[in-house]
């Protein structure tokens, strides 16, 4: 059986006592609310904290209100299964709500937050292993070691971002506001992710995230698209997600402006740009399905680190962001 290692527990009885509390502790101190990553990765001894600040129980972080300009304010430490039951969510933003729904299973729902899957930590075959395993190889450039086991000449770190729901909130362009005591900034979804399996945010250690900001659903259209091994429980091994501005009726619509982004290809949501510019400003025939499915092909570059064979993955790009597309109409 896996425990977890010594730490001291505390529980604020508010937002501000939280980040009073995480800044006082330090390097040594992390947030926790669902649990869902941080518990087992503490019993694997990837991380190890000191202290845990638990704010599962601050309302002010569970709220749904509107946001600027008509869009929506979620409150980051809403549950999963919250964001995927969201009347609000479900009418104008069902890219969201259905992302939700593909997470893990419904217990997990219950318990992991729409922050904590935006921050989930990346992963990898030889990351994601006990402590004892890892030390028999010898650890990874991730966590005590100085080798990265899937690229052992590479002088950075290839684990994957396997959030559902990241590229969702890239393509969307939305917002999320971090919380310390420098004061509250808002940054761009897009702005929190690095591509390096270590440092894979640009959150600062001692901030929190406490809200993300949906932009107005003024005649846009997304879809998420997610594949795994089985229809539950797993991570990602592609998530295609697609947001479009559409204009006119019928079957080819003409694409006035739209975003592809892929997940679990990369250390962080990758935008698939060049088959934007293949769509931007014509018909959504099948054939530019088809043509931008091959382009969102050649970036993608996902690593023998995860479920199923790299190759696949790449491949199976194709399809899904031709698919994603055809969702839209």
């Amino acid at each position: 059986m896996l425990r977890l290692p010594p730490f001291e527990y505390l529980r604020p009885a508010g937002l501000e006592e939280a980040i009073r509390m995480r800044a006082d502790a330090g390097p040594a101190g992390q947030f926790v609310a669902g649990g869902t990553d941080l518990w087992p990765n503490m019993k694997r001894r990837q991380e190890t904290p000191a202290v845990v600040i638990d704010i599962a129980a601050l309302p002010v972080l569970r709220g749904v209100a509107a946001g600027p300009g008509g869009g929506l304010r979620l409150g980051a430490g809403l549950r999963l299964s919250e964001v995927e039951s969201q009347r609000d969510l479900l009418a104008a933003y069902g890219a969201v709500a259905h992302g939700a729904s593909t997470i893990s299973t419904p217990l997990l729902r219950n318990m992991g937050t729409l922050g904590g899957n935006l921050l989930l930590d990346t992963r990898c075959n030889y990351y994601d292993q006990t402590f004892e395993w890892r030390r028999s190889i010898d650890f990874c450039m991730k966590k005590d070691g100085d080798t990265c086991w899937v690229a052992p000449g590479s002088p950075r770190c290839w684990a994957v971002q396997s959030s559902d729901l990241a590229p969702v909130m890239v393509a969307l362009g939305a917002e999320v506001t971090l919380r310390s005591t420098a004061g509250e900034r808002s940054i761009p979804v897009a702005a929190l992710y690095a591509d390096d399996g270590m440092k894979f945010t640009t959150k600062r250690p001692e901030e929190l995230l406490t809200a993300v900001t949906l932009p107005a659903p003024d005649g846009w259209r997304a879809v998420y698209r997610k594949v795994r091994r089985r229809g539950s429980f797993d991570f990602p091994v592609l998530g295609t997600a697609v947001w479009a501005r559409l204009a006119g009726g019928g079957p080819e619509p003409l694409v006035e402006d739209v975003r592809i982004v892929l997940g679990a290809v990369g250390s962080a949501p990758l935008r698939a740009r060049a088959a934007e510019d293949l769509l931007r400003g014509k018909p959504l025939t099948e054939e530019a399905m088809r043509a931008a499915g091959a382009a969102a092909w050649k970036p993608a570059k996902p690593m023998d680190n995860t479920d199923l064979t790299l190759g696949w993955r790449k491949d199976v790009v194709r399809p899904e962001v031709a698919r994603a597309l055809a969702e839209l109409l």
